[in-house]
């Protein structure tokens, strides 16, 4: 009331007029409409396109029916709606001076069910790597067997422009904290307020609305990716479930400032909510167990496993690799920990149920009897052949013998020198020997023709003749020589 009368100078004449104008969105939500005022129906021409007809008004002050219209609006579908979709009245924005449709469709999906799966997903959270995931098949004789060596799912670059953000974000924090301070020590003070540190501060303000902004477009397009990626593994596998860790069922303790802050800007939250939502799609059920004890013991034979440092990094500190002391099982510590999701999820599926307050398919606890089945069964390696010695290594000569060409080398266009001779030149020569680019056949020398030397005897391929006397005779008597 005071505001009004300091701003106008009277009183309000109602309470209306106290109010302002209230802020409405620019959109046109047509799903509250009825039939008599939009429509909407798929062309016949395709399934791709539908028709969106609306009852528009052709003045600004329609006073009957004669002063409505019906206007047909053909909206083009995405890619993504499927063809025996319904589809539904869509809401109606202006973006960019052009008019966008956000359309709402529905469409049957396979059923979930809570038990009775035979080939399921385990899927492993990590830091470095987000995801690691792999199926497991359960024999109708209650063994588990793995279904190759899994898979992972590595967003490096993407986790440490993360982090640059948020040290950024942090560092900017810190600066408009400072700089409130010090806006606040000089209010304190009664001096008057510095307008190039005001100005300051809003442009820090508006820089943290920015990155914040990217953090958060960057995890949500992070989230999908990742949960597209478990989904499709599920799929590839044939896979009826997929198996998370619940790790809100874990028991929080110290590890350390840097550790504590890359957990809580991890998107698992936001991933987990993805794969619920494109598994129901394609009707595979998400399931989430307990994480207790999933990396510490081995998925062969439960016996606790060592971590130490990785065999091919030998100089880089860490315990990504486990070894198990009990069957010989070595391999990354994830590696090992989808297995054990994925067979304690089979074997406690009996134990699966749905929460009350989010909805979601569960197993709240472990059972020790169905614990102890909950094993990975090695499968028997393939039969190969038998390399084993049975006799003395035959000896190699330190030199073997160059093979010959078992093709022809192809001919190259005729030309003054010739054609190279097929079989005796090797292809991946640039330049031939000197040989080979004169006219000779395949048993026979060179022949130049254009030469100054002319090579006599065996040479020109006539063969060696015998030598020549210095005294030739004829049966001992000697005969004269006859020059021409």
């Amino acid at each position: 009331m005071s505001s009004f009368v300091k701003a106008h100078g009277r009183m309000p004449a109602d309470v209306f007029e106290l109010e302002g104008v209230p802020g409405v969105a620019r959109m046109l939500l047509l799903s509250a409409c009825d039939g008599q005022q939009a429509t909407i129906e798929r062309c016949a021409d395709g399934p791709g396109r539908v028709v969106l007809r609306l009852q528009l008004p052709v003045r600004p002050d329609p006073r009957s029916y004669r002063d409505w219209t019906w206007v047909a609006c053909p909206i083009a579908l995405p890619p993504t709606v499927p063809a025996g979709a319904v589809v539904h009245l869509p809401t109606l924005r202006v973006h960019q001076g052009r008019v966008r449709a956000d359309l709402a469709y529905t469409h049957a999906v396979p059923k979930t069910r809570r038990a009775g799966h035979t080939v399921a997903l385990g899927v492993d959270w990590g830091l470095n790597t987000l995801l690691s995931a792999g199926a497991a098949h359960l024999h109708e004789d209650g063994r588990i067997t793995a279904l190759g060596t899994g898979a992972q799912f590595r967003a490096a670059g993407i986790l440490a422009k993360q982090h640059r953000l948020r040290r950024h974000a942090e560092h900017l924090h810190a600066k408009a904290d400072r700089h409130q301070r010090l806006t606040d020590g000089r209010a304190q003070q009664g001096l008057t307020p510095n307008l190039p540190l005001e100005h300051r501060q809003a442009l820090i303000q508006d820089e943290i609305h920015h990155v914040s902004a990217r953090r958060t477009h960057l995890g949500d397009a992070l989230a999908w990716s990742a949960a597209r990626w478990a989904v499709d593994q599920a799929v590839a596998a044939r896979a009826t479930v997929i198996y998370l860790e619940d790790l809100r069922s874990m028991e929080a303790r110290g590890m350390g400032r840097t550790m504590n802050t890359r957990l809580s800007q991890t998107v698992r939250g936001q991933i987990a909510e993805h794969i619920r939502h494109l598994a129901t799609e394609v009707g595979v059920a998400v399931v989430t167990v307990p994480a207790r004890g999933t990396s510490k013991h081995c998925p062969n034979c439960l016996t606790p496993l060592r971590h130490r440092k990785a065999p091919d990094r030998p100089t880089t500190p860490g315990w990504k690799w486990a070894l198990c002391p009990g069957c010989g099982w070595q391999g990354d510590r994830d590696q090992g920990a989808w297995r054990r999701i994925a067979a304690r999820g089979l074997t406690h599926q009996t134990k699966t149920v749905v929460d009350r307050t989010s909805g979601d398919m569960t197993i709240h606890a472990t059972i020790d009897h169905f614990e102890a089945r909950a094993v990975i069964t090695p499968t028997a390696p393939k039969a190969g052949r038998d390399r084993s010695k049975t006799g003395p290594t035959r000896h190699k000569p330190p030199r073997p013998t160059p093979r010959r060409r078992r093709t022809p080398s192809p001919t190259r266009p005729q030309g003054p020198a010739g054609k190279r001779p097929e079989g005796h030149a090797h292809t991946d020569r640039t330049r031939l020997p000197r040989a080979a680019h004169r006219h000779q056949d395949v048993t026979t020398i060179s022949t130049p023709t254009t030469s100054r030397h002319r090579p006599q005897g065996g040479s020109t391929g006539r063969g060696i003749p015998p030598p020549r006397p210095r005294h030739p005779t004829t049966m001992g008597n000697p005969v004269a020589r006859h020059h021409v």
